[in-house]
């Protein structure tokens, strides 16, 4: 199947335990023919299979499954298909679970309030980025989270950081700062959890939208 253009559309595959809500989401995809929805599952054992036979380049997942959550899924997948777009849908969109959705590996975090068409832009923000993180509610989210005491950079930090926006990796950074590599290494893993990111790339691109970097244009990944 080729579009217009003669670009083969993104295979998409979707999961929900709600009937009505896949065969909106169908309907949503199939406006678009950049888009082509390849399987449907309403649970995530169903969904690992349908995985597994269609190898869909984005997986579009409710957060809440009869048999688990679709932060399993989002495991399971990226730790086999790492370069695979993974869309969490969910009608409980706190910080918590945006958080959670962020540090388990998805691709994207969406609301289902949210308009059909924002479902499938997120898709296909995925299949293009599928290990940087999109969500409307992230900056918010983080500056809530860096208001707590115990989740602010500390100066040290703050330094580790722009060095790491500038590239630099631990062995750089503790020359640069006079601290051994492991010392360095320490700050970075800091840096990592109270972003509430897993890679350097994810914790800049937290920094930058939660203002941490406003001001900078990293180049480090």
């Amino acid at each position: 199947m080729t579009t217009s253009t003669g670009a083969t559309p993104i295979s998409v595959l979707l999961v929900d335990d709600h009937e009505l809500i896949r065969a909106g989401l169908a309907t949503a995809f199939s406006l678009d023919p950049s888009t082509h929805v390849v399987g449907q599952a309403g649970s995530v054992g169903e969904a690992l299979e349908q995985f597994a036979e269609h190898r869909p380049q984005v997986v579009v997942t409710d957060l809440q499954l009869p048999d688990g959550t679709g932060l399993d899924i989002v495991r399971a997948v990226r730790k086999e298909a790492p370069e695979t777009g993974l869309v969490v849908l969910t009608m409980h969109s706190g910080d918590e679970q945006i958080f959670a959705a962020m540090e388990a590996g998805a691709s994207a975090f969406v609301g289902k309030d949210a308009p059909s068409t924002e479902v499938v832009k997120a898709a296909k923000h995925a299949a293009v980025s599928p290990r940087t993180f999109l969500c409307a509610g992230l900056s918010a989210a983080m500056i809530r989270r860096m208001s707590g005491e115990t989740s602010r950079l500390s100066d040290r930090e703050q330094e580790v950081l722009v060095l790491l926006a500038d590239g630099l990796g631990a062995g750089q950074i503790a020359s640069q700062l006079y601290m051994s590599e492991s010392t360095a290494k320490s700050h970075i893993t800091r840096i990592y959890q109270k972003l509430g990111a897993t890679n350097r790339a994810q914790a800049l691109v937290t920094a930058m939208r939660s203002g941490l970097l406003s001001s900078m244009n990293p180049t480090g990944y």
